[in-house]
């Protein structure tokens, strides 16, 4: 199968042919720079698993089998698959490194961003796993949600195939909020559906297999951050506004991978593990950190000696944060895990702008204007001068041996000197960068980088050529550690999913308040009342569905066999489930012939006085209708159903409310406003 993790502006779309999602997916045959790389992704994919498969059948025969031949013979067997394994992972790597395709295509020269590509995944056929939950826990004709099943397969292909931008976010999100919904209709805490969800490694291709709907949902988690990534690093951050939205893009990337990590534990694959994400939550933040120093460069148009300054600390702190990302590649978990690729980039990165914090420093002390001339200025000048002294008195994590830091800054030699010491450290910084560089055959590839590191160290190589003089006789000192600051720190943006409101696709099955995965039932019963003077004798109570909450021993419906604790969901054959109080009240008195037909259930529990006191709290519920209609909120709700895939446990009540959570999770209606006899 041939999928396509993103498009661009050429990039044809697919659409659904579904009347509940308007959401489309990308065309994955579309011959596009990336698409073409997914193909490949695909294809390496699936030979991985073909080679794990004959790996573990060969390692069960070596296990089992008590002749040498056959010992030797699948020793070398297996020596043959482990060889292919490694080609394919280091083939795979090497796509999955490929950072230009993800770049913008603007002609202006900055440094390249790190994206990544998203997790792959098979088909998933709900239809015979679904059906027979309808048939077995509904107790409804199963061909009857043909539709909404296929409704439901369809977004998930269409989830596969995400586009680029805002289009793709929203399309991952409506899946994401759908399978709140699911897991309420079709999971029961004891009981998987029986489906199996296959997901691909987003790294290394090694798959995965559960069938809990965690991993699927943290998978579609996982790619939601993936495209923010790719949605940053398309930007051209020549301009400002370019520059805004690679950075909210980041910070939600972090935040999608900040989640993850602080929500799960124990995850199927590697990528979702905590090291990984902890990791990838970093490599976000450092990159929203760029970004910010980017737009500083952009918006300081003079050569004030506090605007270089500032320059120089932010530079400085992006070398920091790239120092920690880097430190953190080098876990032992993640050492053989991250491309090799990524870790040189973020260490020529680390020293690109350590190398750059030392230039601006070089500039502001050489470049700006000279005591002699400050003091002829006017009393503007002398306060900017205040100012510049005071900012380079906490310019560095330590003072320098010798001269203080206000005599250095008074005279144009020592200037001139601490000037030149910094460019030696910036040129350096840059020849290290460049060897780094050098060293990794899919850096070297990349001509933008290429170009960058080559500007940048000539422009500091000129500037000490101009500091230099013949009569430099004095070794040159050391440069302090210049100390990094940001006036800008980065925040870790959490996704917003109510911003994509969607409708439950198996809401005709009935209020999740009552009709879900956790609740039990009795078949629906057929009761025939026939009024009498006295009325239906039956106390009713709440909306959607209508609860029988009284009685009248004696009466009409005692006689038919009415409970109470039971659900109407019909009336005289007409669907009632989310009808209102109102509603059902006039259809039980517009019926003819003083005759009416009731259908209803009657829920089951371990303790029906406990059930009964849920029903009798339930009396703040309005918003019951809105929240089955419009997943508002629907990140801290959909968060529960992650409980299967180890989810990290939180504090919560006594053991009663939690019996009462597991089965009326949602309120029913206004019980004192809407109770009433009839």
């Amino acid at each position: 199968m041939s999928l396509s993790d993103g498009a661009s502006d050429d990039e044809l779309p697919m659409t659904l042919p579904t009347e509940g999602s308007i959401r489309k997916g990308c065309d994955p045959f579309a011959q596009t720079q990336r698409s073409k790389l997914q193909h490949r992704r695909a294809r390496i994919n699936q030979q991985i698993n073909k080679e794990m498969r004959m790996r573990a059948g060969a390692e069960n025969l070596f296990r089992a089998t008590t002749n040498n031949k056959v010992k030797e013979t699948v020793a070398m067997e297996l020596s043959f698959v482990n060889s292919n394994l490694q080609l394919l992972k280091e083939e795979l790597e090497e796509l999955n490194s490929n950072m230009e395709a993800y770049q913008t295509d603007s002609e202006a020269v900055n440094v390249p961003m790190i994206p990544l590509g998203l997790k792959e995944t098979k088909e998933v056929d709900f239809t015979l796993s679904i059906q027979d939950f309808i048939c077995e826990h509904y107790g409804e004709d199963s061909s009857l949600y043909e539709q909404e099943i296929r409704e439901l397969m369809e977004l998930r292909q269409a989830m596969r195939t995400p586009s680029r931008n805002q289009a793709g976010l929203e399309l991952l999100m409506e899946y994401y909020n759908q399978l709140f919904y699911l897991d309420q209709r079709f999971f029961p805490p004891l009981r998987n559906l029986g489906v199996h969800f296959h997901w691909y490694d987003s790294l290394t291709g090694v798959p995965s297999c559960q069938r809990a709907l965690a991993f699927e949902k943290g998978s579609v988690l996982f790619n939601i951050g993936a495209l923010f990534t790719q949605i940053g690093a398309r930007q051209d951050r020549s301009a400002a506004a370019g520059i805004d939205r690679a950075i909210d893009a980041f910070q939600r990337a972090a935040g999608a991978f900040n989640y993850l990590k602080e929500n799960f534990s124990n995850a199927p694959s590697l990528d979702m593990s905590g090291p990984s994400l902890c990791m990838l939550v970093r490599l976000m933040v450092a990159q929203v950190q760029e970004c910010i120093f980017e737009r500083v460069t952009l918006t300081t148009r003079d050569a004030h000696f506090t605007s270089q300054l500032r320059l120089a600390q932010e530079a400085a702190r992006v070398s920091d944060v790239y120092l920690l990302v880097q430190q953190t590649m080098t876990q032992p978990l993640m050492k053989d895990y991250v491309p090799f690729s990524w870790a040189s980039m973020v260490q020529v990165k680390s020293e690109h702008f350590r190398a750059l914090s030392h230039y601006y420093t070089a500039v502001a002390l050489c470049d700006h204007m000279s005591s002699a001339e400050e003091e002829e200025e006017e009393e503007e000048e002398e306060r900017q001068q205040e100012e510049a002294e005071k900012a380079f008195l906490q310019f560095y994590v330590s003072a320098p041996v010798g001269p203080s830091l206000s005599l250095i800054l008074r005279d144009p030699e020592k200037r001139r000197k601490l000037g030149k010491a910094h460019l030696r450290r910036a040129v350096i910084r840059h020849e290290e960068a460049m060897r780094v560089h050098g060293l990794c055959k899919i850096l070297r590839k990349m001509d933008i980088l290429q170009d960058v590191l080559s500007l940048t160290h000539k422009r500091s190589l000129d500037k000490y050529s101009e500091l230099d003089r013949e009569d430099d006789f004095d070794e040159t000192a050391e440069a302090p550690e210049i100390q990094s600051q940001t006036h800008q720190k980065p925040d870790i943006t959490p996704t917003n999913f109510s911003t994509v409101q969607v409708t439950d696709i198996f809401q005709r099955l009935g209020p999740l308040s009552v009709f879900c995965a956790r609740a039990r039932w009795g078949p629906v019963r057929l009761v025939c009342l026939q009024r009498r003077e006295g009325g239906l004798g039956l106390t009713l109570r709440g909306d959607s569905p209508v609860l029988v909450a009284g009685v009248v021993p004696g009466g009409c419906a005692a006689e038919a066999g009415l409970r109470e604790g039971d659900y109407i969901v019909a009336v005289d054959g007409d669907d009632c489930k989310w009808a209102k109080h109102s509603e059902v009240v006039h259809m039980l008195k517009s019926c003819s012939d003083r005759r009416v037909e009731l259908s209803v259930v009657t829920l089951h529990s371990h303790d029906t006085q406990v059930e009964r006191r849920a029903v009798m709290l339930s009396h703040g519920s309005d918003k019951e209708n809105a929240r089955q209609r419009l997943l508002g909120g629907a990140k801290g709700q959909s968060s529960a159903s992650l409980l299967n895939w180890n989810r990290k446990k939180k504090s919560s009540g006594d053991g009663v409310s939690k019996r009462l959570g597991s089965t009326f999770s949602l309120s029913f209606g206004s019980i004192r406003d809407t109770e009433a006899m009839y």
